[in-house]
């Protein structure tokens, strides 16, 4: 049969296909866009800043409306009282974990952190590795309790692969590849080298856990393999269970990216944005001197009694906004929200955006102001809008060791640093390189220069 029409056949079973799919669904989803066959509305979508286009789109549709990302629809929430319902007041059936194509694919005790580590870098430097090692460290800690030397080669490689492949997620056209998975085989470049970086850093997991598995001791867990391995003879015997090398091996790699470059980048950002308010540095650094002094480390028992520290950590949250659209949630089952017809399995996107940037709860949303997080008093004041880790029963799990990691090494930073910048602050440009499905800082120098 001639190409051309076994190409036409296809091309029209599809568009038949994509118009049954809406005419059987489309009554039942909140209102959005005319999307196309196939494509959907993805020629509509600013894929370096989709949250552009979903505030475009919540003014003309209302705060839950529906998008197709291809031929599959979603339901983006736009705003904290639709989030808030969604994922807290009905969190069961909002629960399910959406889709993540490229991901799926991949997955077929603190670490102690000197702040000396710095030292030797009163000339200019990118903070990004420095920041990186740091973070990783301290998840290296609780997987395997082991703290690397920022010198040794097989830390470095795992460094360097990680980081890799957070930069080619990070990418704005991830968001296509996604929707359109198929493409992965037809642009197999980028994608062989996510892939073959993830072997790299499972297998090097996969290493460890065996050699765990050799000096177990039932009775003294190190750490979190051993914990795992512990539960895994436990349940040898359950032919179910969840607790198998496979699922060590790929939990212990999500937490390995989920904890390094989260905390990573918004330290890259927290020094960005003090160079660029360095009446602000000098603020949380006066706070420093109060609470804690010179002659000891920062402890979580000082954040209670430094609240502008604490505002201004919580702020530069805010305003990085790192995971825009969350992370993809599905609908466990047949839901009724807000009079539209859910069905099970229907992606949902909460557009953290729309919260963290609402002007009904922080005055000036688009500018950077620890004020938004401190009364007239100067307490700490808190916030139900404060949304960076997302909500509900899919909220980070490591939220809590974020926030620790987040006020230790910022605060030890500056217990022993003056940060200076290159250019005159006032001409830093703190502008995000990309907002799709994290936010990326830009690229900056700036020098350590010890109190």
């Amino acid at each position: 049969m001639d190409p051309a029409v076994v190409l036409v056949l296809c091309l029209s079973c599809l568009l038949l296909l994509f118009l049954w799919r809406q005419s059987s669904g489309r009554g039942k989803l909140p209102p959005g866009p005319t999307p196309l066959p196939i494509i959907g509305n993805m020629l509509r979508l600013n894929v370096k800043d989709i949250g552009k286009s979903f505030t475009n789109f919540s003014k003309a549709y209302g705060p839950v409306f529906t998008v197709y990302l291809g031929m599959k629809p979603a339901v983006v929430l736009h705003g904290y009282e639709v989030v808030k319902e969604a994922m807290i007041d009905h969190g069961e059936e909002f629960s399910g974990r959406g889709h993540f194509p490229v991901i799926d694919r991949i997955n077929n005790g603190l670490g102690r952190w000197r702040p000396e580590e710095l030292l030797g870098q009163t000339s200019p430097c990118d903070p990004t590795f420095i920041l990186s090692c740091a973070p990783c460290n301290m998840i290296c800690s609780i997987i395997f309790q082991n703290r690397f030397d920022y010198n040794d080669n097989h830390f470095l490689k795992l460094m360097e692969k990680l980081h890799v492949n957070v930069n080619i997620l990070s990418s704005p056209w991830m968001q296509i590849y996604n929707n359109f998975p198929a493409l992965i085989d037809y642009f197999p470049a980028t994608f062989n080298t996510l892939f073959n970086n993830a072997a790299f850093i499972k297998s090097y997991i996969l290493e460890k856990a065996k050699e765990h598995q050799e000096s177990l001791d039932v009775n003294n867990p190190r750490d979190f393999i051993d914990c795992f391995l512990i539960k895994m003879e436990q349940e040898k015997n359950n032919q179910l269970s969840e607790f198998t090398f496979e699922a060590l091996v790929v939990t212990a790699f999500d937490l390995f990216g989920a904890g390094t470059e989260t905390i990573s980048t918004t330290l890259k950002y927290a020094l960005l944005l003090l160079l660029k308010h360095p009446e602000v540095t000098a603020k949380v650094q006066e706070e420093i001197d109060c609470v804690i002094g010179r002659h000891r480390s920062p402890c979580m028992q000082d954040k209670s009694h430094m609240p502008y520290t604490d505002a201004v950590i919580h702020e530069v949250q805010r305003y990085l906004d790192l995971v825009p659209t969350d992370l993809p949630h599905a609908v466990t089952r047949d839901i009724k929200f807000r009079n539209y017809l859910i069905p099970k399995g229907t992606t949902i996107l909460p557009f953290l955006t729309s919260v963290l940037h609402d002007s009904k709860e922080f005055s000036n949303p688009e500018q950077f102001d620890p004020g938004h997080f401190l009364d007239e008093s100067g307490n700490f004041k808190k916030s139900d809008y404060f949304m960076p880790f997302s909500a509900g029963k899919r909220s980070c799990l490591g939220e809590g060791l974020a926030r620790m990691e987040l006020f230790l090494f910022l605060t030890s930073i500056l217990q022993n640093f003056n940060l200076k910048s290159l250019v005159d602050p006032k001409d830093l440009d703190t502008t995000l390189v990309a907002k799709a499905f994290t936010s990326v800082p830009p690229f900056y120098q700036l020098c350590f220069i010890p109190v």
